[in-house]
């Protein structure tokens, strides 16, 4: 994990939940985790686009803040699996809020999307 030689405020909410969630697929990861989707394998298939090295960082931060917990089985091959912490159910209903946002505006972002493209295209 990348260690500022900076100090952080972390006395800014907003800069403590970047700090845990912020991430390109921290949040996507936790909503996998929480909608059953538990083992590293299982959580890079339902997110395709993200590689599984990115997934495996990701789920080490999580792991790390005590958002997610590891239960691994001394079984060969070796198995692992995550859930999520009673400290990472507490993001689970801000995470509902925000699919529940992004699916509302998904059409407006997707013309929006287009709309830009053709600019840049010229």
């Amino acid at each position: 994990m990348y260690i500022n030689k900076i100090e952080e405020d972390l006395d800014c909410g907003i800069r403590v939940a970047f700090k845990i969630f912020g991430g390109k697929w921290k949040l996507c990861i936790l909503d996998a985790i929480n909608r059953g989707i538990t083992r590293p394998t299982d959580i890079q298939k339902d997110i395709r686009i993200a590689s599984r090295r990115v997934i495996e960082m990701q789920l080490a931060e999580l792991l790390s803040y005590g958002v997610v917990e590891k239960c691994a089985e001394e079984v060969y091959p070796k198995k692992s699996e995550y859930e999520v912490t009673s400290f990472g159910k507490t993001i689970i209903p801000l995470l509902t809020q925000i699919d529940a946002w992004g699916t509302a505006n998904a059409a407006f972002v997707k013309t929006r999307q287009l709309e830009l493209e053709k600019i840049a295209i010229g």
